[in-house]
Parts: C-alpha cells; structure tokens; sequence
C-alpha cells in the first residue's frame, strides 16, 4: 500500500469511528444543553474540530473518549451554557442550574446515559476517577432535591411500566398514570397535565408513543420528554425534529433517575414528528 493510500485508508477508518458515535455524542449534547438544535450544534463544533485536527481522535487510544473529550474542551471553552429560557419553567430551570456543582452534571449524564466507566469520565473531563465519582453523587442528590413534580408513564409492557413508577416515585416525584396506548396517553393527559413524560416509542395496539407525545404537546405546549427505546440512534440523526432526551431499552435505574432529574430541570423538550 502506497503513503497516499494509507492516508486515505486511515480517514476513512477515522471517518467511521466517528460515524459510530456521533448519534451518542448528540444524545448527551442535547440532554446537557436541554434541546436539539443548541445540543446539535455542539456536535457539529466537535466534528470541525477533527477535520481541523483529526489526531484530537487519531492519536488517542480510545476514540470514544477521544470525541467526547473534544467536546468538553469546547463546551468548557463556551462557557457550559444551556439553551436560553427566561420565563416559566425553563426559567425554573436555569435558576436550578446555577445553584449546581459545576461540572456535576456533565460527570453525571457521561456515566449513567452514556455508560462511561469513573476513570474515563475522569479522562474526558480532567479529572481523577476519585473526583468524577464525587460529581456524579453530588449530581444527583443536588437534582433529585431541586426539581419534583408530576409524571405520566407512556409504556405498554406491564412489568416495565411498574418499574418505571417504582423508580420515578422513589425519587419523590408522584407518577398520575400508565398509558398503554396513543388515544389513552391522550385522554389520561387531559384529565391531569403531567410535568413530565415518559414514553416508548412503540405502543399495544402499534400506535406510536411518538404522535401521543406529539399530540399532548400540541394541547399543552412545552412538557419535558423522555424517550425510551431500543434503538436510540435512529432518533439520533440530527436530520429532523428528534428528542433532547432518549435513554436505552434495556435501561438501567440509574440511567432512569438521571434522565428524569434532567429532563425535570428543562421545559424546552423539542416536538418529535414520526
């Protein structure tokens, strides 16, 4: 193979690393900001970043970390600020935010969304292991205190649904119920307005979790969202309207308390069309 030939090999393995993770770099950017567009705009900072510079990820022995470590070096570089609300809610939010641990959050969503072990949130973020775990429980006893409210569960397996209600009441929020299908996750919207929702994408009768949230939206206006599924890249795009926060099917408790703390702290949640 030819020097020329190598290069071009090498870009396009690079190309492909970061194609692989670019859709979790956006979920985390959006979850962290509070909406899609600030969140999207981050990613697109990383990646020009690489052209600019591919041995950011190149040289490193992990990719991943590698582009997420980019990523705080601008974020922190910016600032680390969140989408602008002054009013209402989103208001709410921004006044919770500024009494947090800096850098809590980030430590926090980079190990319970993204499944980053301690040390490599630790690596991404210029730390020690010992300090990013002091951040994650700083994280979450300072959310779970600020922000509790109302919850509807969008979830048509039974079993998940009540484990969903168990970890979301054992945080201290109140779940108003269970909707197994669109037109029910409509109607029980209407009898008592949720702060928060939390839903699946795919429903009983093959209904979308999708337009139920859509359509609750339209009626009420901004409601945080949380997305469950199991493909989480394919709301991942950046090509439309997607969701600021997704977390995996199969999930963990911790991923759930984590989400549900940030969503909690955000009214802007974007509209997702199907």
């Amino acid at each position: 193979m030819s020097a020329q030939d190598a290069t071009i090999q090498d870009a396009a393995d690079l190309s492909g690393l970061i194609a692989r993770h670019l859709p979790y770099l956006r979920r985390y950017a959006r979850a962290l900001t509070g909406n899609q567009s600030s969140g999207d705009n981050y990613a697109v900072a990383v990646l020009e970043a690489v052209v600019t510079d591919p041995d950011l990820v190149a040289a490193r022995p992990d990719a991943r970390v590698a582009l997420f470590g980019v990523f705080h070096s601008i974020w922190q570089s910016s600032g680390a600020p969140v989408a602008e609300a002054e009013t209402g809610l989103g208001g709410a939010a921004q006044a919770h935010l500024a009494r947090l641990t800096p850098n809590s959050r980030e430590a926090l969503l980079l190990s319970t969304i993204e499944g980053f072990t301690l040390d490599e949130v630790g690596q991404i973020m210029g730390l020690t292991g010992e300090e990013a775990a002091r951040l994650v429980s700083t994280a979450m006893q300072e959310m779970e205190a600020s922000v509790s409210g109302s919850v509807l569960v969008i979830e048509d397996e039974a079993l998940i649904a009540m484990d969903i209600t168990d970890i979301v009441e054992g945080m201290g929020h109140r779940v108003t119920a269970n909707a197994r299908t669109h037109r029910e996750a409509v109607d029980l919207a209407a009898a008592e307005r949720p702060d928060l929702i939390l839903a699946d994408i795919q429903l009983a009768d093959n209904s979308s979790g999708v337009e139920a949230v859509n359509e609750i939206i339209a009626q009420f206006g901004d409601v945080p969202v949380i997305f469950i599924t199991a493909f989480p890249e394919r709301l991942l795009t950046g090509e439309r309207p997607e969701p600021a926060f997704l977390i995996n099917k199969p999930y963990t408790e911790e991923q759930v308390r984590s989400a549900v703390s940030q969503a909690m702290f955000f009214a802007s949640t974007e509209t997702l069309h199907a």
